[in-house]
């Protein structure tokens, strides 16, 4: 489990393919002497675990599932991630539960900027879409964030300074993949209501 609040902004070093597997290595000598060998890291809102213990470096193994689901597939050597160690028990919670399930990889529409105020507009599918609520949470690459609208195919969220100064939001542009995770109480009532015949499931055209 995490809590959507990035530690902090690694670098991939490499993704070296092995077999159907990818071997991911990013390089952050903050947080990387902390983590030890089976550890769980969000890497990007994605779930990776620690292959090797490297004071300097993470070293991790992407399985092809997680590459075809998520847009880890498309990080390049320079590309910065987004990085947080999985809670613990007796912290604080400062954002949400975040699973690092990636629930699917939307598109960027536009990372629209008026003085202070920026805005993230991202487009879904209409059942990711389905599962968010205003003043909600999501995920977005691993970043906790609060819903300001929604739409059938997309939602927003507002970025304050301090997180586009700590994640790499700030570096988005239009037509960028991006990492989503709905909030996992909303997905339970969801499937609950949809098992109950209260409501009908959301489904893409085609």
């Amino acid at each position: 489990m995490f809590t959507g609040i990035v530690e902090a902004v690694g670098r991939v070093v490499a993704m070296s393919p092995q077999g159907e597997r990818v071997e991911l290595i990013v390089e952050e000598s903050r947080l990387a002497p902390h983590v030890k060998l089976g550890d769980s890291v969000s890497v990007n809102g994605a779930c990776l675990t620690v292959a090797e213990e490297d004071p300097a470096r993470l070293h991790f193994q992407a399985v092809r599932e997680t590459l075809d689901r998520t847009s880890l597939g498309q990080l390049e050597p320079g590309a910065p991630v987004n990085l947080e160690r999985a809670m613990r028990a007796d912290a604080r919670l400062d954002g949400h539960i975040v699973q690092g399930h990636v629930d699917e990889a939307g598109r960027v529409r536009e990372l629209r900027r008026q003085g202070e105020d920026v805005r993230l507009f991202v487009d879904t599918s209409r059942e990711f879409a389905a599962l968010l609520v205003e003043k909600g949470s999501v995920t977005v690459d691993g970043v906790s964030l609060t819903v300001v609208g929604v739409r059938e195919d997309g939602f927003d969220v507002a970025l304050i300074p301090h997180t586009l100064e700590v994640t790499t939001l700030g570096t988005l542009r239009s037509g960028r993949r991006v990492n989503l995770e709905a909030d996992v109480l909303g997905k339970y009532v969801v499937r609950y209501l949809e098992r109950a015949g209260l409501v009908r499931p959301a489904r893409d055209d085609g």
